[in-house]
């Protein structure tokens, strides 16, 4: 069996870099950052489920997508149109036109709520529709490719049209889901105001636990048959479909399970942040997130992790000193880490920790010679060359 597919959690040292995760994201940043600081790491870690997501379909699967954003935004949205309905009450809305329906709707001259926002009114069912929606995107999106054994980088350049075309799409429809601006003053979850100090602490925990559970999930997918016939799939994707399995079946499920993670992520940033706009759907954010996973290592969910938390501090830290030059940077960053570091800050550690331990390791014992035996040897050396 490959090393890679390997990787699990099951020994000491992998439940240890789990367990030193776990304790940074849930004690170590929020002791020491403000609310406000704690509140962009976790904007920061809603883009790690994608990251997440993307080493189990790029990094194992081999499936390349660069539409991640698309999944993360569908996601986003449909928490979205809950908490704008919420907000958009009558009793809040009173000197609108039409009290009762979000603002840019009454802006565009509707005067009834559309037939697609009406089952948003139930929290249960944005709920749902959070995974839901996108995953049944992506399974059509796999099944229309996959089965027609489309794969590689004709799959890429088709997932980033898909991206394209729907922030398009999304721009489009300024009446129906906000267009450019996107579903904004999102205020309330059930009548929680979710713009205090206080539920964005809470917020925090609640994204931190979930990518945590997100990540278990995806190493037990890893480290079971499907993990190994998704390595074979990458490497050598003919024998394992001569040897009888439906590679189509395989590949489906892990896009759509990136989906799914990607989804959750895109919905957590709307309660965090509190907006969600086409901008988070369109080619450039997925292509970052694909950024987030090849510098943490398209190998490691953990440095996946890693990966987008150092990115995105230094996207906020840098680009508010050269904000022309950002763009280049992360492109430059992403060329680099393919050349030289092609797994990633997770391979560069666990090449270090290798070498580390190679050289720690004590040699081989050395046995004393009994009395006598360098005399012998000597003279029998001596006696084969005469």
């Amino acid at each position: 069996m490959p090393a890679e597919s390997r990787s699990g959690m099951a020994s000491r040292g992998e439940l240890l870099a789990f367990g030193g995760l776990a304790f940074l994201l849930l004690a170590v940043l929020p002791a020491t950052l403000e609310v406000f600081q704690l509140n962009l790491f976790g904007k920061y870690l809603t883009y790690a489920f994608v990251a997440v997501g993307l080493v189990l379909c790029w990094g194992y699967g081999g499936i390349l997508s660069l539409g991640q954003g698309v999944f993360f935004g569908l996601g986003g949205y449909c928490l979205a149109m809950f908490l704008k309905l919420e907000a958009s009450d009558p009793e809040s809305t009173p000197i609108q036109s039409t009290p009762g329906i979000p603002d840019f709707m009454d802006w565009n001259q509707l005067t009834e709520l559309p037939w697609f926002w009406v089952p948003f009114e139930s929290l249960g069912f944005a709920i749902v529709a959070v995974v839901a929606v996108p995953t049944l995107f992506a399974a059509l999106i796999a099944f229309a490719m996959f089965k027609r054994r489309v794969g590689g980088v004709y799959f890429a350049i088709i997932t980033q049209s898909v991206a394209a075309i729907l922030s398009i799409l999304i721009i489009g429809q300024q009446g129906l889901i906000g267009g450019v601006n996107g579903i904004t003053d999102l205020r309330t979850l059930k009548g929680w105001d979710i713009r205090t100090d206080d539920a964005k602490f809470v917020l925090y925990f609640v994204n931190v636990i979930l990518l945590l559970v997100a990540v278990v999930l995806s190493q037990a997918i890893l480290r079971s048959k499907l993990g190994r016939i998704l390595v074979a799939m990458r490497n050598r994707e003919d024998r394992v479909r001569f040897s009888g399995y439906d590679v189509a079946n395989f590949k489906i499920f892990v896009f759509c399970w990136a989906a799914a993670l990607s989804a959750v992520g895109g919905a957590m940033f709307t309660l965090q942040v509190g907006f969600m706009s086409p901008s988070f759907v369109g080619i450039v954010p997925s292509i970052e997130m694909v950024i987030f996973a090849a510098v943490g290592g398209r190998l490691s969910l953990l440095g996946a992790v890693y990966g987008t938390l150092l990115v995105n501090w230094a996207k906020t830290t840098f680009s508010e000193t050269m904000p022309e030059l950002w763009l280049l940077a992360m492109g430059g960053l992403f060329i680099v880490v393919v050349l030289f570091f092609p797994r990633g800050l997770a391979g560069v550690w666990h090449a270090l920790r290798a070498q580390g331990l190679r050289l720690r390791a004590p040699g081989p014992p050395r046995i004393p010679a009994a009395p006598g035996t360098n005399t012998l040897a000597k003279s029998v050396s001596e006696g084969g060359a005469n």
